[in-house]
C-alpha cells in the first residue's frame, strides 16, 4: 500500500533540497527520520516534515486497523520539483540592478509498506 504527501512552495532551491533527498531515499521511516534529525541542512526540517506527513497518511490508509511500524514503512519516492520563482532586484553601482532569484521546490514524498 502507497501512501504520499506532498508539500507545495517550499522556500528552498530545489539543487539544495535535493542534495538531502538523496540520503533518505530507499531507507525505512525510522532510519530516514533519525538521518534527517543530524543533518545540519535546511531541508532537512522541510523534508522531515512531509515523511511524517506521508507515515501518517499511511496509517490512515491501512486496512488492517492496527498501527504501523516505523520499520515496515519505506521511502519508497521523494521527488524535489521547482516551483515558481521569486524575482528580486538588487540595486548595483552607477545605477544598475542585479536580479535575485529566490527559489521555491514542491516536495512529494511517497512511502510503501512493507509486506
Amino acid at each position: 500500500m502507497e501512501a504520499m504527501a506532498v508539500s507545495r512552495y517550499t522556500r528552498i532551491s530545489p539543487r539544495k533540497a535535493r542534495a538531502v533527498a538523496d540520503l533518505v531515499r530507499g531507507k525505512t521511516v525510522a532510519d530516514a527520520l533519525s538521518i534527517l534529525a543530524l543533518t545540519p541542512r535546511k531541508a532537512s526540517p522541510l523534508l522531515r516534515k512531509a515523511i511524517i506527513s506521508a507515515r501518517a497518511n499511511a496509517q490512515v490508509l491501512n486496512e488492517e486497523g492496527h498501527d504501523l511500524l516505523d520499520e515496515h514503512i519505506v521511502v519508497k519516492e521523494i521527488r524535489i520539483d521547482a516551483g515558481p520563482t521569486l524575482k528580486r532586484i538588487r540595486p548595483r553601482a552607477q545605477g544598475r540592478a542585479f536580479r535575485i532569484n529566490k527559489r521555491t521546490s514542491h516536495i512529494k514524498v511517497t512511502v510503501e509498506t512493507l509486506d
